[in-house]
């Protein structure tokens, strides 16, 4: 399916908040969907159809599916993590806009980490809460469902980007609300440990 300009944006913000999520399965989604031609990508973004490059973002998507699973070492692989998604996600952005101008390119590609940021940030917020749970269930089901909101907000951008888009907005007012409400609770929890230790 080819796109116009503002397709190809609407389908780079779904992307870019899924890279955030969990860049290898985008990317390999980005690669298989174009291989199927559910989606026709920019020119340069036809790298990610190579199938060295699906090849290996479906070799790091098992690696981190397992990673991503395992209380407390997965507040480690997410936030070395920050320094893959984000710069991907900038990436794919700069790419899928280079025909459209500096000053487009320019604004997509700080949009698109802009949102792979937040995304991520959620997502380590929400393992934040989940981790000291001691049961393994919790955060097995959150990677479950980052997995699949992942892969499913990449077939939708490519099928329905502006629907896509109208997620991404949804899902960004969530997070806002989320990190508002772990701040809180983090301060009222440090705020309890400082009476209870100056008693």
């Amino acid at each position: 399916m080819e796109h116009g300009n503002g397709e190809v944006i609407a389908l780079l913000a779904g992307a870019c908040f899924a890279a955030g999520l969990n860049v290898y399965a985008t990317l390999a989604a980005l690669g298989l969907l174009a291989r199927a031609d559910v989606l026709q990508l920019p020119q340069p973004l036809h790298m990610v159809e190579s199938w060295t490059v699906i090849g290996v973002a479906l070799v790091m998507f098992v690696i981190e599916f397992f990673a991503d699973k395992i209380p407390a070492f997965d507040l480690i692989w997410n936030a070395l993590q920050t320094f893959i998604r984000v710069p991907v996600a900038a990436l794919l952005a700069y790419g899928g806009t280079e025909q459209m101008g500096a000053g487009t390119q320019a604004v997509a590609t700080l949009s698109g980490g802009a949102l792979a940021l937040a995304a991520h940030s959620g997502k380590t917020a929400a393992r934040a809460a989940v981790t000291p749970s001691p049961e393994p269930f919790s955060n097995s089901a959150l990677s479950f469902g980052e997995d699949i909101l992942a892969v499913g907000l990449v077939w939708f951008a490519a099928e329905h980007p502006y629907i896509a888009t109208a997620i991404v907005a949804v899902l960004l007012l969530l997070i806002v609300l989320a990190l508002r409400w772990v701040i809180r609770a983090m301060r009222r929890l440090f705020r309890g440990a400082s009476r209870v230790a100056n008693a």
